[in-house]
């Protein structure tokens, strides 16, 4: 099987392998379904625009990588994913902080799939006026998601508490929109160079 049929087949293997895996018995499924919900838009948006405005191969990477993150919270519930567990009780923290690693990709991985469509389609001239908004874009994005948890929560009470995750924390909603913005800062200056060969070399750059 040649490369470029070999990444399309392992994405989509690994992504159904571990959607199966987290829909067996999670741990209640409305809130399975609600966490879940985004990576099975992100696949169907994928596969309707695989052969009109494919990705890089990174791009790709990370999308697959925050399903991941999206099922296991699902599967788990984000206060009780075993790995925040195992952090918590090794380095002595408060709380299970799974729901932390949650909203970092949440402003890490988008950054860089909203910087490849500006970047395509030459949205700015000026890298620096392109980085401020890809920031601000990924923040409004996470503070919209903050919303949509807030609006869940008031119309079923049966899994507010599960899908919130907040465990007692006061400060929950800002705590997440700054791991957000500092994952989305930490992408576009961290994994700028590498995609930008990536896209030259598919020629997507000139």
């Amino acid at each position: 099987m040649s490369n470029s049929r070999l990444m399309p087949a392992t994405w989509i293997g690994t992504y159904l392998a571990v959607l199966a895996w987290s829909g067996i018995a999670p741990h209640d499924y409305p809130t399975w379904f609600l966490e879940v919900f985004p990576a099975l838009i992100g696949a169907g948006v994928l596969w309707y625009t695989r052969v009109s405005f494919p990705l890089t191969t990174l791009a790709y990477v990370l999308i697959l990588a925050h399903c991941i993150i999206l099922m296991v919270g699902g599967h788990y519930t984000y206060a009780e994913v075993p790995l925040g567990d195992w952090a918590r009780d090794a380095f002595g923290l408060e709380r299970n902080n799974y729901d932390k690693l949650g909203h970092f990709v949440q402003g890490f991985i988008p950054a860089i799939i909203t910087r490849e469509i500006v970047v395509r389609k030459k949205v700015f001239n000026d890298a620096r006026w392109r980085d401020f908004f890809i920031v601000c874009f990924c923040i409004g994005f996470s503070a919209f998601y903050e919303l949509i948890e807030w609006w869940v929560a008031l119309l079923s009470e049966e899994a507010a508490e599960s899908f919130l995750g907040t465990q007692g924390y006061v400060w929950d909603t800002q705590s997440d929109m700054f791991w957000a913005l500092l994952g989305a800062t930490l992408a576009v200056v961290f994994l700028g160079r590498w995609h930008d060969r990536q896209m030259r070399a598919r020629g997507y750059l000139g």
